[in-house]
């Protein structure tokens, strides 16, 4: 029988997906974990002892030693995954990255527009050319990573009509660009499948990218991502792929986050303490890092419009940065009963441990 855990956030993303990827990673050390939603803008967290990675284009069991699969939901920027591969490659982290044929490849033009649209700095965006892509690819303008492995001279073709797309000229910034892109190409081994590469594995740790409140369906129009952030995606390719045995990991910080612009309930500054690993900081393209306490309502709110895409066998909470909490974390206003709570108070995933159990 093959089996599945789905790893969802419920809030504006940052809750610990990286590090809860990792803890199951850890319980299953022949699984592949696969991302199924957004792409290079992840910055999910995982420490081991003394090693520390943060994943955005490989996903966040290849530090525990697990391959990586993004499906035709994600997209994937070269330059960025090479940077990357160079990375963990140095940390004995896996660099078995597998991707499927129709994921969304990201230009340097779509970084660059992206970079320098009013519209998209106003309404929230991480600088990485993601909701350009998905933006790019409702026109005749695509690039798979397919055409990654396709003959040089269609690529090439296909590169100068994106340019053309956004209006950009010849130049010594854009020509750059593409130099770094191309050799970027020629520096990785491209290991384009299908889901029939899955099927070499029984059990399969499906990681989401930033979170509900985000989601493009869902979410507060216009400070939304261009994803399904919710189940959606990776209840669809189990599907495709036969598998029955679905457990969801709903993933919570003890405390509301939110990187960026857009509206937030209970929204205060907060004196954090142990947080000296925090990925999440002030960068000129989201801005400031926010917090505030965290709103039981927008949590069932999120648990609700999940519901919908959701059938699962066993449904579990993931609470995170508990050591922030001077009292122990309450459910009795969770609308949703969960088979198990689990809590962490570290980066390191080996600080996870029940913290309750629901019946």
């Amino acid at each position: 029988m093959k089996t599945a855990d789905i790893i969802i956030g419920l809030g504006f993303g940052d809750e610990g997906k990286g590090i809860t990827t990792d803890f199951l990673a850890a319980r299953n050390p022949d699984a592949v974990v696969i991302r199924f939603s957004g792409g290079q803008q992840a910055a999910h967290t995982v420490m081991i002892g003394s090693r520390k990675h943060v994943h955005s284009s490989f996903c966040s069991g290849a530090l525990r030693g697990l391959p990586s699969y993004f499906t035709e939901h994600c997209t994937i920027h070269p330059v960025f995954m090479y940077n990357e591969w160079k990375e963990l490659k140095s940390k004995n982290g896996n660099t078995s990255l597998h991707i499927h044929p129709l994921a969304k490849v990201t230009t340097p033009f779509d970084v660059l527009h992206n970079r320098k649209d009013i519209r998209n700095t106003e309404h929230g965006t991480c600088g990485k050319g993601i909701g350009a892509t998905m933006k790019r690819h409702e026109s005749p303008y695509r690039l798979f990573a397919a055409d990654l492995i396709a003959p040089r001279a269609m690529l090439i073709e296909k590169l100068k009509g994106i340019a053309s797309y956004y209006g950009f000229s010849d130049g010594e910034e854009i020509q750059a660009a593409l130099d770094d892109f191309v050799h970027a190409i020629d520096q990785m081994e491209w290991k384009i499948e299908g889901y029939s590469y899955l099927n070499t594995f029984d059990h399969m740790i499906f990681e989401g990218s930033q979170g509900i409140l985000l989601d493009m369906d869902h979410g507060i129009f216009p400070n939304v991502t261009y994803a399904h952030t919710t189940s959606k995606n990776a209840h669809e390719v189990c599907r495709q792929i036969g598998i029955d045995h679905i457990e969801m990991y709903y993933v919570t910080r003890s405390y509301a986050t939110r990187h960026g612009n857009g509206w937030m309930s209970n929204e205060k500054e907060l004196s954090l303490q142990n947080n000296d690993e925090e990925t999440c900081t002030f960068n000129e393209y989201q801005g400031a890092f926010r917090t505030g306490d965290l709103d039981d309502d927008l949590l069932n709110y999120a648990l609700k419009v999940d519901e919908v895409y959701v059938s699962a066998h066993r449904r579990h909470l993931v609470v995170t940065c508990l050591d922030q909490l001077d009292t122990a974390f309450k459910t009795e206003n969770l609308k949703v009963s969960f088979d198990t709570v689990l809590g962490s108070y570290a980066p390191d995933s080996e600080a996870f441990r029940k913290i309750c159990w629901q019946k």
